[in-house]
Parts: C-alpha cells; structure tokens; sequence
C-alpha cells in the first residue's frame, strides 16, 4: 500500500524557519491536495521528500523507508515534478522520455509502450519534435509524462497544470483522477477548483506551519455555503419576494432579476430556499456562492498561521 509520512519535519535557513514541525501521515490510495499561498513551505516539504533539500530535523518516509537515510531505496517507487523542470532542449520529445525510462531502469518493450499510452492520454506534442521548440505548457506535459513512464505507486507534484491552457488541464486532471485509484498523489495547486475535482484529503500550510488537514467531504460539511444566488424568468419587484420571508436570513438585489439569498447552509434550508423561490417567479438559475475550498483558504489564511474562523464540524447525528 503507498504511503507517505512526516513526522516533525522542519527546514530553517539561519533564522528563517521554511517548514516548522510538519507532521501528517496517508497509507493508501488517494490524491491529497497541499494548499498555501507563495512562500507557506508547500515545495520545500516536496523537495524534503524527493531528498532535493535536508531537514533540519524531523523525518520524511516514503513507502516507510527515512528518504535521507535511504533515498535510493525510498525513491525508486516515486514519480515527481518538483517546481518547473526541463527537458533537455536538444532532446526530441521521444528521446527525452527514453532518457528518463533508461535511467528508471525500464526496459526498451516497456519504454516504446509506455510512451504510446502517455503519448495518447496526456496528448503530447510530436514525438520527434525537439522540446526546445515547445510551448511551456507542452514542456510540462512532457515532463509529467516521464514522471508517470515507470507507473510508480506515489506521485509527488508541485503545481502540476502550471503554464497549461484549459484543454490542457483537462487532459492531465483526468489522468491523475484514473491514477489516484491505486497510486498516492500530493500535490500542491493554487487552483482550488482542480483540487476539488481530483482530490479527496487536504492539507493547509501557511507561514511554515500545518493549519488544518481534512477530508474533502468533511470540510463540505463545514464550510457549508451559506448564500445563493437566484436569477428568475423575468424582473421581480422586492415586494413581490413575500414567500421568501422567515426563509431566507437575508435578500440582496443584485439585479431586476438576481437575488443574494443568505440561509444557514442545511441542505433544509435550501430546499426550502428554493421552493420559496418557486413560488415568486420560474427559476432559471439557482447556485451556492464561492466554493468549499475557497471559503476554507480565506478563512484559514486570513493572518499569519491563522487557523481560526472555521466552523466546527457538525455534531454527530442523534
């Protein structure tokens, strides 16, 4: 079963402390979403696991196996993209893979096969074009594509859609969500939205420390939102909204025809929110505002290693 696991794991520069006493732990399956703003210690904790950098103390295991005591052994299962890697520029994009299948130790039948799946599922420019002439976003799907060639049970990525277009994203989001059913992915993003899509776990860092780890689902249940905008059919005067009284906590126009609705974010209320509605006028649109993740992120990185503001999780069921 992959696994990876900090235990007290910490990097200073002199008096510059980069990752204070990190500790967290995951033993299966999954994909797990590393969330901070710019400088919050997310990359120096992938680098700490990739042996790229030392800790000042504390451990980071792979597999089980101390990546400093042990880096070769811990790392031959892991496939990474740390930061912005490149190809070497006079490699064609076919060279550049089989250097890395070479040095990963595949053999050549493995190596032109692996190259024909990835080629097709991460849609990869030509294969003889020399990656010096690529785009960035190209460059980094072929970089994530050598990282993927020796299908390694633990993927470590920094920001793995960074420099791709829409389309792009796409592609490599659906490759990661097929592979998070038997591999173990971290990976840092400041796209909240696409850590939604592919991840089940998250872990907020800011300021060098771990403010909060979670369940996707579970912060769902603590983060509920709690406004939604409503657009009807046709223009609505305020005194026609009469149903929506003792329904709704509040009413903001924002528009002839869009509402601001606030409620208390129980799936109740919402229901309840939309009947109301109903009865008002033919709803064409009716959603939740912001999302789960980016709720969290604001609240939790409201001031340095802010973890307070955040719901607590809902008492259990009677």
């Amino acid at each position: 079963m992959p696994s990876i696991q900090a235990i007290g794991l910490s990097k200073s520069y002199g008096s510059f402390v980069a990752l204070d006493d990190a500790t967290f732990s995951y033993d299966r399956p999954g994909a797990v979403g590393y969330l901070g703003p710019n400088g919050a210690g997310k990359t120096t904790t992938l680098k700490l696991f990739t042996h790229l950098l030392r800790p000042t103390r504390g451990q980071a295991l792979v597999n089980g196996v101390d990546v400093l005591a042990h880096p070769k052994r811990a790392l031959w299962d892991v496939g990474s993209v740390i930061e912005t890697p490149e190809p070497y520029p006079m490699h064609t994009v076919r060279e550049a893979l089989e250097y890395v299948a070479e040095l990963r130790g595949l053999p050549a039948s493995e190596t032109a096969q692996q190259i024909r799946r990835y080629n097709e599922r991460l849609e990869l420019p030509p294969l003889d074009r020399r990656t010096g002439k690529l785009s960035k976003g190209q460059r980094q799907r072929v970089v994530l594509a050598s990282a993927l060639l020796a299908e390694p049970s633990v993927l470590l990525l920094d920001e793995p859609t960074s420099g791709l277009d829409p389309a792009e994203r796409v592609a490599v989001r659906n490759v990661l969500v097929e592979l998070k059913k038997d591999r173990l992915i971290l990976m840092s993003s400041h796209l909240l939205n696409e850590v939604t899509e592919i991840c089940d776990r998250v872990i907020f860092i800011n300021g060098g420390k771990i403010v909060l780890q979670d369940s996707v689902a579970a912060l769902s249940d603590r983060m509920r939102a709690r406004f939604i905008d409503v657009e009807f059919a046709s223009p609505v005067a305020p005194a026609a909204l009469a149903p929506l009284t003792g329904v709704a906590a509040s009413v903001q126009p924002l528009g002839d025809r869009r509402y601001r609705l606030g409620f208390d974010g129980s799936d109740a209320s919402r229901a309840r929110l939309l009947a109301a509605c109903q009865q008002v006028a033919p709803v064409l649109n009716f959603a939740s505002v912001g999302s789960v993740l980016e709720d969290a992120y604001l609240q939790l990185m409201s001031g340095p290693n802010s973890g307070v503001g955040l719901p607590p999780p809902p008492p259990p069921p009677a």
